[in-house]
């Protein structure tokens, strides 16, 4: 079976972050992490943290980029992604106001043109979803079904966040087979099964996460990686619990 690296998307870190990110991506590395996934790199030149990682034995999985940034600035950020070694840019997330129907549409264009200019410098550009995205578009189609029905597949890929497709009501596995070969990311969450659906460490909630990690494979996942928006311990026990949990499940991916 192919082994899928783990890493930890740093937003579940922003405050450690904020404090000491050198001393935060040492603790993700001392708890057996393969890498970690950026939203933002700490102040710090992408060289600064290349040396970092470097040094601490961990890869730059992808990073996050807000929308404005991939409009304005998309040479830098693909400039940043060859020094971190990173292959993955990710737009993480929509404004409210950036939800109409015809902004959606004018992402899929920007997605597009905007993938396509990663794709020939050895950079793929994903899409990450929240529940927002399974609201209908006029034509009857969630609009995240039409982001990559409407985009070249070759262009842009998914990152599936497994939290937020199963608040919406949906099966993660259901989208992972849709576009299966398509889903080089996926953000492992998990939810808490009373009715506020609270962000949970993997392992101790709802999420059907046995058949999401069985399809890795055959999904050709490049990397899992571990999020949790809001945590009730600290972060750091919480992408513990989470980083056990899957070695429990899948002891020989994270060569620890």
């Amino acid at each position: 079976m192919k082994a899928i690296p783990i890493a930890v998307q740093m937003f579940t870190l922003r405050d450690e972050s904020e404090k000491d990110f050198a001393g935060t991506l040492k603790k993700v590395a001392e708890l057996g992490y393969d890498g970690v996934e950026f939203a933002g790199y700490g102040g710090l030149s992408a060289a600064e943290v290349r040396t970092l990682l470097d040094e601490l034995g961990l890869k730059a999985a992808s990073s996050h980029i807000p929308l404005d940034e991939l409009k304005t600035n998309l040479a830098q950020v693909i400039e940043d992604q060859k020094t971190l070694g990173s292959k993955f840019v990710v737009c993480p997330y929509l404004l409210p106001e950036q939800r109409t129907e015809e902004d959606y549409r004018a992402l899929i264009a920007l997605l597009n043109e905007a993938g396509e200019t990663c794709r020939q410098e050895g950079i793929t550009l994903c899409y990450h979803n929240h529940d927002f995205e399974l609201d209908r578009l006029s034509d009857g189609r969630p609009a995240l079904e039409a982001i990559f029905n409407d985009t070249d597949s070759k262009n842009v890929k998914a990152e599936f966040d497994v939290y937020w497709l199963t608040k919406a009501g949906e099966r993660p596995i259901d989208w992972l087979r849709r576009y299966n070969g398509r889903t080089p990311l996926v953000h492992l969450k998990d939810m808490t099964t009373d009715e506020e659906q609270f962000f949970a460490e993997l392992g101790t909630g709802g999420v059907d996460l046995d058949e999401v990690l069985a399809a890795g494979e055959e999904s050709n996942v490049e990397w899992w990686i571990v999020e949790q928006d809001m945590t009730r311990k600290s972060p750091f026990e919480s992408i513990e619990i989470s980083i056990n949990y899957l070695k429990t499940k899948l002891p020989h991916l994270t060569g620890n």
